[in-house]
């Protein structure tokens, strides 16, 4: 059945129904990192595409933990105190804020997403230190002006922003729309912003049935795409060493990513 939601427990009126009788992107990762928000449907998925790919598994954890990498280079390295998350997904352990304030107590973060399953899970994101300050805006991707005037509500967007976008992209069918809409993003942000990106790539055969499977379930379709696709959302930038590379390979800090062979590329990149 699908369970009707009219407002969260932060006053938040979601204008969508939640469909518990097809998987759910966000509750399938979820289910993948060991969070608890996920229905049967989407573990049923969740397991079939273990049989087909376990591998994904790994890129699920391992992309979460560069998440986090991300974020504390940015706030420690770069001094970086605002960011913009789009496309958050469910909050489970180490969510952007946590990580960020963790580094800088004053760190501002907005979170995005315009999902009716995210938004009723917004009350957990809207935490934050006393220096800091945390906000959710219900928004749409495929709005990139929007978002940038409603994330000016708690940024200052003359001063630098990272603009984290992780396993989100995917879900935006072609590829030079979604350029385009990670360029209009930017184009609101000042120089010293950074874009971070993460994103499942067609660089095996076990992922591209992964996501077959995936698409052919009546889920939201999520495409895998190119090594050098996910290297174009870059264009303009700074790449920051060591350039666009398979999440775990990212900088890693001994957070227990490992050497895994991923199918998941990441980079980050300076606006100058």
């Amino acid at each position: 059945m699908s369970e009707d939601i009219t407002q969260d427990s932060s006053g938040f009126a979601t204008r969508a129904r939640i469909d518990t009788t097809k998987p759910h992107s966000a509750r399938f990762w979820n289910y993948f990192v060991g969070g608890k928000d996920h229905y049967e449907v989407d573990r049923e998925i969740g397991d079939q595409i273990k049989g087909i790919f376990p591998g994904l598994v790994d890129v699920a954890h391992t992309s979460r933990r560069f998440l986090g990498r991300a974020v504390r280079y940015l706030a420690g390295e770069q001094g970086i105190r605002q960011f913009l998350d789009v496309g958050t997904g469910l909050p489970t352990a180490d969510n952007t804020h946590e990580v960020a304030q963790r580094v800088a107590p004053d760190s501002r973060i907005v979170y995005v997403d315009n999902d009716p399953i995210v938004l009723t899970h917004a009350n957990a994101l809207l935490t934050s230190t006393p220096e800091g300050r945390t906000a959710y805006l219900d928004a749409d991707l495929y709005d990139p002006e929007a978002v940038l005037r409603a994330a000016a509500g708690t940024l200052d967007l003359s001063r630098p922003v990272a603009l984290m976008i992780l396993n989100t992209l995917g879900h935006v069918s072609d590829y030079g729309q979604a350029r385009d809409l990670v360029r209009r993003l930017m184009a609101g942000l000042p120089p010293g912003s950074h874009l971070v990106v993460s994103d499942s790539t067609a660089t095996s055969e076990g992922m591209i049935a992964a996501s077959e499977a995936y698409n052919s379930s009546g889920a939201v379709p999520y495409h895998v795409r190119g090594v050098e696709e996910i290297t174009g959302f870059f264009d303009g930038l700074e790449l920051v060493e060591p350039g666009v590379v398979r999440v775990p390979e990212w900088r890693p800090d001994g957070d227990g990513s490992g050497a895994a062979a991923v199918d998941a590329y990441c980079g980050v990149g300076r606006k100058p």
